[in-house]
């Protein structure tokens, strides 16, 4: 370069290689779930049990989290390799999530995910299979729900192993404590939409609210934000942050709820149409809803969650769905959603992200709403 000239080198990246992130807390979850499981062993080989199902469930996952929560780390300038205590909170968000779906198969009485039989499933097919006295069904919820709660407290047995120095600073704590709340609240909103009354001119209203709060926010936005806070970030680069993580995290909700429409079960792992046989009152169910006329709006209702629909009303179902303009529409929200979060990303760059990592983002954004699974 000329002295004096107005090039400059580009930043260095700071992100490091999404497959790499995903090997390390890979390795990390099971090595905890191992040593846990031990320790289990020794309080009665009866209580290992309880870890065979959570460590073949963890063995499968996306890790979207872990990886927004490595990847908020670094852009705040952590750096994994001084400070590997950073990945002791990726196993921490991976476990968080493992204990929110492991009770949402019970809520949704999903016997599947991931293609595979779900935790309470899995319980219940030991119980008839080692010949245990009662019933299999109640055993499996019973003991996938001590799972789920075991995964909260392994959760917390991790984070708090991280020895990261910013780990007790009050924005951390907050940033901490804000995930797990709200995907909670948003499991409590997600039941009651499905129980409680609701004009369907005030569907895409709640569902978006749901969406926001069981997934999008914990997600995408919050574990970025934890990620950042636990590496000293300030106000600018976790508002930021913020701007692209949300959209993106509803953006990535709304495809899955597409996904749990048309999907194809070979690539879900769940059966063909899940949400509508679950009655799930989603943004594109409350868009259809406000686009049909009275009549296949009433039938579209009395459908939902209808526990004898065959596969032709299921067919007719989708069918209205796309003919009504609520599919387009729904597309039309994911694009928007995920142009909110692109455009968040020049700050971003303003803040010290470099090319390489600006493009990073991009990759991941597109691996969350452009899937098939």
């Amino acid at each position: 370069m000329v002295p004096g000239s107005a090039d400059t080198d580009p930043p260095p990246a700071r992100l490091s290689d999404p497959d790499a992130v995903i090997a390390a807390v890979d390795a990390r979850l099971a090595a905890f779930l191992a040593e846990a499981a031990a320790q289990a062993a020794r309080i009665s080989p009866a209580a290992a049990e309880l870890y065979d199902p959570i460590r073949a469930f963890a063995r499968r996952g996306k890790r979207i989290r872990a990886l927004a929560l490595r990847w908020g780390f670094e852009a705040a300038g952590g750096d994994a390799a001084r400070q590997p205590g950073i990945d002791d909170a990726c196993v921490a968000v991976e476990l968080l999530h493992a204990a929110a779906l492991i009770h949402d198969d019970i809520i949704d009485e999903s016997e599947t995910r991931r293609g595979s039989p779900a935790v309470h499933t899995a319980f219940a097919r030991s119980h008839a299979e080692h010949g245990f006295s009662g019933a299999p069904a109640h055993f499996g919820t019973a003991a996938a729900i001590i799972a789920g709660d075991l995964c909260l407290s392994l959760s917390e047995q991790a984070h708090a192993r991280t020895g990261l120095p910013h780990a007790g600073a009050p924005e951390a704590v907050r940033r901490h404590d804000d995930l797990r709340r709200d995907v909670m609240l948003g499991q409590f909103l997600d039941i009651r939409i499905q129980a409680a009354p609701i004009a369907a001119g005030d569907i895409r209203e709640r569902a978006m609210e749901v969406l926001t709060y069981k997934s999008a926010k914990y997600s995408v936005e919050q574990p970025l934000l934890l990620g950042a806070a636990l590496a000293g970030a300030g106000p600018e680069l976790l508002a930021a942050l913020s701007a692209f993580g949300l959209p993106l995290g509803r953006a990535f909700q709304l495809r899955d709820d597409e996904l749990g429409v048309f999907g194809d079960p070979e690539a879900t792992g769940k059966p063909a149409g899940d949400d509508l046989l679950q009655g799930k009152r989603t943004v594109l169910v409350g868009m259809a809803l406000t686009r049909l006329d009275a009549e296949d709006a009433a039938w579209l209702t009395a459908h939902l969650g209808d526990p004898g629909i065959g596969a032709a009303d299921l067919g007719r179902m989708r069918e209205l769905l796309r003919a009504s303009g609520a599919v387009d529409e729904h597309e039309a929200l994911i694009s928007a959603e995920e142009g909110a979060a692109a455009a968040a990303l020049s700050r971003l760059g303003e803040l010290g992200l470099g090319d390489a990592d600006l493009a990073a983002l991009r990759a991941y954004a597109g691996r969350l709403t452009r899937r098939a699974a």
